[in-house]
């Protein structure tokens, strides 16, 4: 049963850290915490190498996926391959650590979704997506560094602006190589648009509007993240969160100006720098 599950094909992430619009692990985070939080990361990457791969159906990327929550939960054993053993090494820091299983097995529910899932219907049903695609993992590394659950809305919010963020800015990419749209159809359809308009040169005046729209959305959830660092307690992840909170803030601007269509927009390394001297404003002199 176990290799009905995952089949012949071993699945291992090519991404790696410049994938994100945020520091992964970086040296903010503290030394013995960062090789949990690799661990996370490369179970995730993988997942989500998986549930992208052409070579499944989405009925076999389902299953994997299921496993890896079985795994995850101690319901099953993981054979002896690179993709089932991340699920394995998670499970044991998570158990280790005391931080929730969910944080895990919620990001596959994610996964699952976009196994099967590629429209979307309303901004309901996008936020939805990301309180299993995005939100847990903010809270893995604040429940990792022992913080309060008072950070945890604010920190959803901001986990939930940058995979919608990220959507936009692949906006044209995931539709020729995955099928897949995150953008409320109704909206386009309202704007005189198609999802196909995104497979152009550069975004129509309609286009423009719908993502200006998703970006408003995504001020509002900006403004919520914006109290999140003075919530943490430990220096250093509330230092990594400031950054983040920057860089949410400055992609955000950037997608305003720039056509997401025609150039993918992305982070320079000014923007990071600027974004590191700006969350210096969460640490009071006196």
């Amino acid at each position: 049963m176990t290799e009905d599950i995952w089949g012949t094909r071993d699945v291992t992430s090519a991404k790696g850290k410049t994938d994100e619009n945020f520091p992964v692990g970086s040296l903010l985070i503290s030394r013995r915490l960062r090789p949990y939080v690799h661990t996370y990361y490369n179970f995730a990457r993988v997942a989500d190498d998986m549930v992208d791969t052409p070579d499944l159906t989405p009925q076999q990327k389902i299953a994997r996926l299921k496993g890896m929550a079985a795994v995850i939960r101690g319901e099953i054993e993981a054979p002896q391959r690179a993709d089932a053993q991340t699920a394995v090494k998670l499970r044991e820091v998570l158990l280790k650590t005391g931080v929730p299983l969910e944080t895990a097995t919620d990001l596959l529910e994610a996964f699952c979704m976009d196994a099967e899932k590629t429209r979307y219907e309303s901004w309901q049903e996008l936020l939805h997506y990301c309180r299993y695609s995005a939100n847990p993992v903010g809270r893995f590394l604040l429940l990792l560094h022992a913080e309060g659950q008072e950070t945890l809305a604010p920190s959803d919010a901001l986990c939930s602006a940058l995979q919608i963020i990220n959507h936009l800015q692949d906006a044209s990419e995931d539709l020729k190589t995955l099928d897949r749209c995150y953008i409320p159809l109704p909206w386009l359809e309202e704007e005189g648009v198609t999802i196909d308009d995104l497979r152009l040169v550069r975004s129509k005046p309609g286009l423009r509007r719908v993502f200006d729209r998703m970006l408003d959305g995504v001020d509002t959830l900006n403004r919520e993240a914006r109290g999140l660092p003075m919530l943490i307690k430990d220096r250093r992840m509330r230092l990594e969160a400031g950054v983040i909170v920057e860089l949410s803030h400055i992609l955000t601007r950037k997608l305003r100006r720039q056509d997401p269509v025609a150039e993918r927009v992305s982070l320079t390394k000014s923007d990071g720098i600027k974004a590191l001297l700006l969350a210096m404003r969460y640490f009071p002199s006196n």
